[in-house]
């Protein structure tokens, strides 16, 4: 495996690989890889010719006050990690790299980032599409992998890979999970013991939204309400958002739930702000099932 700094030497290794037709699977990752990770990586590994994963802290993604400074770093960790996953490439640019001047020009998807997550952290998909736009004018991917958990955040990119007709396929994977429910994350790191513990409030949350649309609670407000009401019943919980939308549009439902119900959570527990959601199929049980378990 190959740990490459420079975009210039990584179109150069990629080069080889395009004149052989070979098919190019990208990871993109901001590092402090945990399974969720590894499980995109071994995706890309049984689709792919060359697997590259990128590792790269994007500066512009983080709001005023947010952690870019202390979010957990660990290269030698990290490469360590995709090498035994079978990664072929690790681009490990320096900010400079990516940005050699504050950038002028940005990518933006207006209506569905500026929703939900995008509310509450105005600067976050501006940037997350700004640096996947880079990463897929540098990288060149047949295929590029993504985490279910960011459900937000796979919309965006799908909708700006058909607006501006990038010849790359989004495979979305579905999120990991430690085996007491919660959702696996770098930020995990953060969580102090009663922290770690009051956390599984979201995975029980969502199996409480599940309970009670199978109970047949049709008003999304009521839905909406009842679970902030059983988050804040964790005193370590600080709410960032509670939200009951259209799975398919992320859009505001009217009065009643619609086939596809999305509930994403974003909710602080001390420095770590957690992100967790779980679409519900209501015309499909055993679908319902699965999404509630893959998150």
């Amino acid at each position: 495996m190959k740990v490459i700094p420079t975009i210039h030497a990584l179109r150069a290794e990629l080069a080889a690989a395009r004149g052989r037709e070979r098919t190019i699977g990208l990871v993109p990752t901001m590092g402090y890889l945990h399974e969720g990770h590894l499980t995109l990586a071994g995706r890309a590994r049984r689709d792919n010719d060359v697997v590259v994963a990128s590792i790269f802290v994007n500066p512009i993604q983080f709001g005023p006050g947010e952690d870019y400074e202390s979010y957990p770093r660990d290269l030698d960790r990290d490469v360590s990690l995709l090498a035994a996953a079978g990664v072929d490439v690790v681009f490990a640019p320096p900010v400079r790299e990516i940005y050699p001047t504050p950038p002028k020009t940005f990518v933006e998807v207006p209506h569905i980032g500026s929703l939900l997550e995008g509310a509450v952290r105005p600067a976050y998909f501006r940037g997350v599409a700004t640096v996947v736009s880079k990463l897929f004018n540098i990288v060149q991917p047949t295929r590029a992998y993504f985490g279910e958990k960011d459900y937000q955040q796979v919309m965006v990119i799908r909708q700006m890979v058909a607006d501006l007709s990038f010849p790359v396929e989004i495979v979305p994977v579905p999120t990991v999970r430690e085996s007491d429910g919660l959702a696996l994350s770098s930020r995990n790191v953060y969580l102090t013991p009663e922290e770690r513990r009051a956390s599984l409030r979201l995975s029980q949350a969502l199996a409480e939204a599940q309970a009670m649309v199978r109970r047949g609670v049709e008003s999304p407000a009521a839905l909406e309400a009842h679970l902030r009401r059983y988050i804040a019943e964790e005193p370590l919980a600080r709410i960032d958002l509670v939200a009951v939308r259209d799975a398919d549009t992320i859009e505001e439902t009217g009065d009643r739930l619609p086939g596809r119900v999305l509930v994403l959570l974003f909710v602080r527990f001390g420095k770590a702000q957690l992100l967790d959601h779980v679409v519900i199929d209501r015309g499909d049980p055993a679908a319902e099932g699965l999404r509630a378990t893959g998150g």
